[in-house]
């Protein structure tokens, strides 16, 4: 199934290879959408198993999800694990509750931090900061691809570590052998990264 996932994400059009634009404004030569997991929910289910084994040998009292890619992946995964969910907002309700994170939690517990990729890590850190002001104790980010660019070192500068199930040579190496991609897409992806 490890290697099966990353055909299948290829399959449904989460792993794309093109032009794209990313928030950055720079030009990559490939594009990682999971958001379309929603629509797959076999795939989803097959994605949530897969990071369970990655999550199994970590200590936590709760997942924290990071909307609003990882929302339906923490979902997946908290029912695979049968662990609760909480996930921090991106923005204060100013109604209701008011509450900064949905779900109920305690000061003190742990919670891993779960998101469908990773690239800079700003976001993670974002998210680890609201969490931190609740008083929850984080220690640990697991994300299903890695990009390889700089959030593995900006977490560990923070003393953070993070778990991928995947990271994208690994990814690229595995569609190429499968002849999914052409070998130019191969080189292309790999020297954009080089250049990250």
């Amino acid at each position: 199934m490890y290697s099966e996932l990353i055909l299948t994400l290829h399959s449904v059009g989460a792993v794309q290879f093109g032009k794209f634009k990313l928030k950055s404004g720079t030009l990559s030569p490939f594009y990682l959408d999971l958001r379309i997991l929603v629509s797959h929910p076999e795939v989803l289910r097959d994605a949530a198993r897969i990071l369970a084994q990655t999550l199994s040998p970590l200590k936590f009292d709760r997942i924290a999800a990071i909307p609003y890619a990882a929302l339906p992946i923490g979902t997946a995964l908290a029912l695979e694990m049968n662990r609760p969910l909480i996930y921090p907002r991106q923005a204060k309700k100013d109604y209701g509750t008011e509450r900064v994170i949905e779900g109920k939690f305690n000061a003190g517990e742990t919670v891993v931090v779960i998101d469908d990729l990773i690239t800079t890590g700003a976001s993670k850190l974002e998210a680890i900061a609201t969490l931190n002001e609740a008083k929850l104790k984080v220690k640990d980010v697991v994300v299903l691809i890695d990009r390889e660019q700089t959030g593995s070192a900006e977490l560990a500068a923070r003393g953070y570590s993070l778990y991928a199930v995947y990271k994208m040579r690994e990814v690229l190496r595995v569609l190429r052998a499968a002849e999914r991609i052409s070998e130019k897409d191969f080189q292309d992806a790999l020297n954009f990264m080089e250049t990250q």
